[in-house]
């Protein structure tokens, strides 16, 4: 299953992905889901690996969705709760990574609310000499890599299921909804969807969507009308008000009036739209809780499986893979 054309050590940003490198993630994902779907769902691929989850930043969904990746590879898992730690005695953050790697740490999974940290972190475990590699699993408002190749897995798989591909997202449209400006989420999707030939549109409040947004090769809309029009796929994203230090929409309920998602609003989108939100989900605001509930047009669910294949190919080549550093 590994590959010698999988030569990155890091995974910080989508940015410069190759379409390869989008296949190679996927088509390792698809022998992982076929590995999920067993009666024994371990595999040995990395036993005796350590995967540390440097979570600084509060989550549920993306930190058991990684420790349960890992251990159906067999790694050893370790994790990091920073309300328990010695940052509260002033230990810093790079000191913590060192403590860790110190442990034998192969595969750091780190986390945090600033933009840049897992770079960082990266960048120093190279000065140190080591071969530790570091996944980012969100920071700021820069990236969440796993989240848009999930997503990613996710659309595919629907348009082609038994043999999904990276190719298959090519040409179809997808709308992506929400509070984009605080958003890692939309920031990943931008890179992965238009890389691998989507026609992506972003519909937000201006103040959510500042027209720079344009320089991704997208159609900004501070309507939602027209993102929707003849729209395949529909992303909805969450109102990141803990992001949020202004008023930046007059209400919640003026939100889902103006931007919500529900039924009628879909008509205008293809026949055969499906939707999607990367969660958690306010429900009643970003989307109608009975479609985020229907599972004939919800892809919200599959969203949540996809990440433990994709979690896990990503585990599994950067744990196995050569040793080039390259993030």
């Amino acid at each position: 299953m590994s590959d010698p054309t999988w030569q990155r050590r890091h995974v910080i940003s989508l940015e410069d992905f190759t379409p390869l490198d989008y296949e190679l993630v996927m088509q390792t994902a698809i022998s992982f889901r076929e590995v999920l779907s067993r009666r024994n769902k371990k595999v040995p691929t990395l036993q005796s690996k350590v995967v540390a989850n440097l979570f600084f930043e509060p989550s549920t969904r993306t930190r058991n969705s990684f420790e349960l990746a890992a251990k159906r590879l067999s790694a050893d898992t370790l994790n990091f709760a920073p309300g328990t730690s010695s940052l509260s005695k002033g230990e810093t953050i790079l000191d913590t990574a060192r403590t860790f790697l110190a442990m034998g740490t192969d595969i750091m999974v780190v986390r945090h609310q600033l933009a840049g940290v897992p770079a960082t972190i990266a960048q120093d475990m190279d000065r140190l000499g080591g071969k530790v590699a570091v996944l980012n699993a969100g920071d700021g408002k820069h990236a969440h890599p796993t989240q848009a190749l999930l997503d990613l897995f996710t659309l595919c798989s629907h348009i082609n299921n038994e043999h999904p591909s990276a190719k298959d997202i090519k040409g179809k449209k997808v709308a992506i909804v929400g509070d984009i400006l605080h958003s890692r989420v939309a920031r990943s999707n931008l890179w992965s969807l238009t890389t691998n030939g989507a026609i992506v549109h972003l519909a937000a409040p201006a103040t959510l969507l500042p027209s720079e947004f344009a320089e991704y090769g997208v159609e900004v809309h501070h309507q939602l009308e027209p993102a929707l029009l003849d729209a395949d796929f529909v992303m909805t994203l969450r109102l990141q008000k803990e992001r949020m230090n202004q008023n930046l929409i007059p209400s919640l309920r003026e939100y889902h009036r103006q931007f919500g998602i529900t039924r009628d609003r879909l008509a205008k989108c293809a026949p055969q739209v499906q939707v999607l939100h990367p969660g958690p989900v306010n429900r009643g605001v970003e989307i109608s809780s009975d479609l985020m509930d229907d599972p004939r047009l919800s892809l919200i669910d599959r969203q949540v499986s996809s990440g433990v294949a994709i979690r896990m190919s990503l585990l599994f080549l950067m744990g196995t893979a050569g040793t080039t550093a390259k993030y």
